[in-house]
């Protein structure tokens, strides 16, 4: 029978004599203090990410990007009133956004940060609908909620869902947008030399395949996805200059055999968008379109496995359970099904930063 007896350390904690003594002994005091500050800040995390959503929404912290300005000036660009808005500016410093100097606020490095790093501001905006989500967060939990961010991401229901140009161009552009920091992990984890011809599997508009196209000139490239989303991965490698070296091939992977000829293929944020139905028989498909020692690239936010991730098994685990179709794996679950599957020589490298990418790498035989 399983140990049903709490840990030591539960124990301690469940006992409200041992929190009070803890704030008066001089070696348990900061340790009591820490755990405080960690607790609320659960609690307060909800309105943490509004604060954000205020500051993007508003313009306020772009605003500051051209220059220091006084709380009169901000609350004016923000259009808020005076005293709701010097609320918001304090918050923004209380998460170290923002700081007053002067009589003026400015941006802090973490706020300068959070404006160069591409994606980030398009991420925020688009969490409108991940809100409304959670709403209820207990019905949603339940699966009792129709939720906003399936609507969103309509591809992950196969082909037909993803007919509407408009709607193409919304998903496209957010993947797009936030692209940037996941090639550049990339890139430094995996190295793509030895590869004559690389196709990027549900590559969308081609942000990662042009990233890794200038890392390695000599390399060709094809890139797969929806007939909606390939004109716009024509135009970025016309525009790159590398339309000579890329072969853009419009299909479904749920709905047609991959093309052949390419002897490595990334997939790139895709698994997590899908079931794990979806995904087996993706990397089956993989597998059969790949040439004998092809090697297959797996990168994507990864969840931690025995140990939760802070990050991917929050915000990652969450954000693909409201899509109502993805799921977040760890790298160890990813290696073992490919390993299951035939591959061979699978490898694990740790992102860098687990919430932007992590890789997986295999051969086929």
């Amino acid at each position: 029978m399983p140990d049903t007896r709490q840990p030591l350390d539960v124990r301690l904690a469940l006992s409200p004599q041992v929190h009070k003594l803890s704030v008066r002994l001089p070696g348990l005091k900061h340790i009591a203090r820490a755990e405080g500050r960690a607790l609320f800040d659960l609690i307060q995390g909800f309105v943490q990410s509004q604060v954000l959503m205020a500051l993007v929404g508003t313009g306020a912290l772009r605003a500051l990007a051209e220059g220091p300005a006084d709380s009169p000036r901000l609350a004016r660009v923000a259009d808020l009133p005076a005293d709701r808005a010097e609320v918001l500016f304090r918050a923004a410093a209380g998460l170290k956004l923002i700081r007053r100097r002067a009589g003026c606020w400015q941006l802090t490095a973490r706020g300068a940060a959070f404006l160069t790093v591409p994606g980030l501001e398009a991420m925020v905006r688009h969490h409108t609908a991940l809100y409304r989500d959670l709403a209820d967060p207990v019905a949603f939990f339940r699966g009792e909620t129709e939720t906003e961010l399936a609507k969103f991401w309509p591809y992950v229901f196969g082909a037909g869902a993803a007919a509407d140009p408009d709607l193409a161009e919304r998903y496209s552009q957010l993947m797009t947008d936030s692209m940037g920091p996941v090639a550049e992990d990339t890139l430094q984890l995996v190295d793509f030399r030895g590869i004559t011809e690389l196709m990027d599997v549900g590559g969308g508009s081609g942000a990662f395949l042009a990233a890794v196209g200038a890392a390695y000139p000599q390399l060709k490239l094809a890139l797969f996805d929806l007939p909606a989303v390939v004109p716009a991965a024509e135009a970025r490698f016309r525009d790159a200059g590398m339309a000579d070296r890329v072969r853009l091939l419009p299909g479904s992977f749920r709905d047609d055999p991959l093309p052949r000829g390419a002897d490595a293929i990334s997939l790139v944020r895709v698994l997590f968008d899908h079931s794990d139905d979806t995904v087996a028989s993706l990397l089956r498909a993989v597998h059969v379109a790949l040439p004998p020692g092809g090697r297959l690239i797996v990168s994507e936010a990864m969840g931690g496995g025995k140990a939760p991730d802070r990050h991917t098994d929050v915000y990652m685990a969450v954000y693909t359970l409201a899509m109502q179709t993805g799921r977040t794996r760890s790298a160890e679950e990813i290696a073992g099904i490919l390993a299951s599957l035939g591959y061979v020589d699978v490898k694990i490298h740790k992102g860098f930063r687990a919430f932007v990418t992590s890789v997986v790498e295999a051969r086929r035989i």
